[in-house]
């Protein structure tokens, strides 16, 4: 597994969970040099609850996320141009996704948009600058109005979302893997789930986007099917230990085949 470098680019609040977090991700090597500090918020939070059978239910508080402006991306636009991905989401304003996602396309990077938490109308920009758009299935039936359940109406979802845009589509399906599909004219690729027994499903859906963006930046010669089915055995690593940060496995940790 080759090394690469992470740079994030946020806000968080003047307290103790802002500091915890910079301190976090200075210990597991994170640039942080682009996270700026605010008086005007608190750090964003998200308490979670886990049931029996390690589904959750998660409360977003977005806090100082909300005030990382546009102005501020531009501001650090140099960490996006020299990046071989980028990863958005939208716990920020919409807007200030949208620069970053901008910034990266005219600068030929390769772009992540997990749309979470999803909203129902989204800017349509934001579809048509995302090489890999990647929701869960929460959120594509969210965004698309179809109920989706099973690998056949991700299938039809992921034309939909097709319709709007992204070069790609690639919808988690939890226990059931992900489907990806790269036009609507073809069959999307499903890539089933290793069969675990989930401990705390937390963080699921970031390990799988953390790793997959590992492997197009890393391994550009990885065909896309191998990288996602990677990318799943890692998640599926995850759903083992509790927490969300806590339970993404370490280098060390993973099997020699990932590597």
């Amino acid at each position: 597994m080759q090394k690469c470098s992470f740079s994030f680019v946020n806000k968080v609040g003047e307290d103790v969970f802002g500091g915890n977090f910079i301190q976090n991700f200075k210990d597991n090597g994170v640039n942080v040099d682009h996270v700026q500090e605010t008086k005007e918020a608190s750090t964003g939070v998200a308490p979670i609850a886990v049931n029996q059978d390690g589904q959750n239910s998660i409360i977003i508080v977005s806090g100082a996320n909300l005030k990382l402006t546009a102005a501020d991306v531009r501001e650090h636009e140099s960490v996006i141009t020299h990046a071989k991905v980028l990863i958005c989401q939208l716990e920020v304003q919409p807007e200030t996704s949208l620069e970053a996602l901008r910034i990266a396309k005219q600068h030929g990077v390769t772009t992540i948009l997990n749309p979470a938490p999803a909203e129902a109308t989204l800017d349509p920009e934001l579809y048509k600058l995302s090489d890999v758009f990647c929701p869960n299935e929460t959120e594509a039936e969210i965004l698309t109005g179809l109920p989706v359940t099973t690998v056949e109406e991700a299938e039809k979802a992921a034309d939909i979302l097709l319709h709007k845009g992204c070069k790609k589509v690639i919808i988690t399906l939890g226990e059931k893997g992900c489907l990806c599909k790269s036009s609507m004219s073809e069959k999307g690729i499903h890539v089933p789930a290793r069969k675990v027994s989930p401990v705390d499903t937390t963080g699921a859906g970031d390990a799988f986007v953390g790793s997959l963006a590992y492997y197009m930046a890393c391994h550009k010669d990885l065909r896309l099917e191998e990288a996602i089915q990677n990318a799943c055995h890692i998640s599926s690593i995850s759903v083992c230990s509790p927490g969300t940060q806590t339970s993404f496995p370490y280098r060390k940790d993973l099997p020699q085949e990932l590597l």
